[in-house]
């Protein structure tokens, strides 16, 4: 991380939680991952306003959702099954319960459901979405995937008072 760019993310950057937190281990409490997020988002929105702190948080989940399909999904095998294996991977990480409601693979147009989002699930309804980092982390999955360049959008939250976060998932003309 201390290279010519140190903030330029590389999945090494995680490091060795297991060396790290030999007492502790690799969890921790969902409010404290929400506490680190919604005070960044506070802080981002009052310096750049709340466009430029959700593009943030989108471009953020972009890239984490690129990183995680190269480092925890295998991009080798047939759509289905990667969406089973990234079904797997959230639900064994405590991400969310995916569900896979419209795969129209001529198209590529997608529908995605998250229920107990790691993000928002539980959070007060103010009738607005608030999942821009999902919706980031969507979009770069299915891009490393498919190598092509994907728009995802959040049209049901938790915090809109759905029970579920939903997005749509379309190919970028």
């Amino acid at each position: 991380m201390l290279s010519d760019d140190k903030y330029s993310f590389r999945w090494s950057d995680i490091g060795d939680i297991s060396l790290g937190r030999s007492n502790l281990g690799n969890t921790t409490n969902v409010a404290v991952y929400r506490l680190m997020q919604y005070t960044m988002r506070s802080v981002l929105n009052s310096r750049f306003g709340s466009e430029l702190a959700s593009e943030m948080f989108y471009e953020s989940g972009k890239l984490a959702g690129q990183e995680f399909c190269k480092n925890r999904l295998n991009c080798n095998q047939p759509f289905n099954q990667f969406l089973a294996q990234l079904q797997e991977q959230m639900h064994t990480l405590n991400i969310g319960i995916l569900r896979i409601e419209k795969i129209d693979l001529e198209n590529m147009n997608f529908v995605l459901a998250v229920a107990e989002d790691l993000d928002c699930s539980g959070l007060p309804i103010t009738n607005e979405t608030v999942c821009d980092y999902d919706e980031g982390f969507f979009a770069g999955l299915l891009g490393v995937y498919t190598n092509k360049d994907f728009e995802v959008k959040e049209v049901d939250c938790w915090s809109k008072g759905d029970r579920v976060c939903r997005f749509t998932a379309n190919l970028k003309v």
